[in-house]
């Protein structure tokens, strides 16, 4: 099991506690120097904060850690592709990598631009979110990453 890996099942790990307490089932690690520095899962239900996603529990507890708001040499791994809100958080704080799971075709950042950016030449919706220099990684453990929150949806239609 290649590093991405090992820490997406620990975001997984996340997911399922959010799961437990009956949230959406999102969660994040925010790792530096092969440690994680901050961990979070949706907390929306629980504190009744539309901002209370995995990806801001994880990265206000990994600036925390780090006693500084920059996370420059970090990687935040989150179970499912970060809103347009927790992206731009991402942006603010400078984070060096992002590694999500499944792709979020309804709200995801990346899709968020795609009917207001030009035809031609138009930038990455990413980079109209996330800092510049943040490289992104996407699909890792996609599948394993997409069934809960897929399970969690039916559960609700029924």
């Amino acid at each position: 099991m290649d590093l991405d890996e090992k820490f997406m099942r620990l975001a997984l790990d996340e997911a399922f506690r959010a799961s437990e307490r009956g949230e959406v089932p999102i969660g994040a690690v925010v790792v530096a120097g092969g440690r994680i520095i901050g961990r979070g899962h949706n907390l929306v239900e629980t504190l009744t904060d539309p901002t209370a996603h995995a990806e801001m529990q994880a990265i206000t507890a990994a600036t925390a850690e780090l006693g500084g708001k920059y996370l420059t040499d970090c990687t935040l791994y989150v179970t499912l592709e970060p809103c347009p809100m927790c992206a731009a958080a991402m942006g603010w704080a400078q984070l060096g990598r992002l590694v999500y799971g499944a792709d979020d075709e309804k709200r995801g950042f990346s899709t968020f631009f795609e009917s207001r950016r030009p035809a031609e030449g138009g930038e990455r919706a990413e980079k109209k979110l996330l800092h510049p220099k943040t490289e992104v990684t996407r699909g890792v453990l996609a599948e394993e990453c997409a069934a809960p929150i897929k399970k969690f949806f039916q559960n609700r239609r029924n």
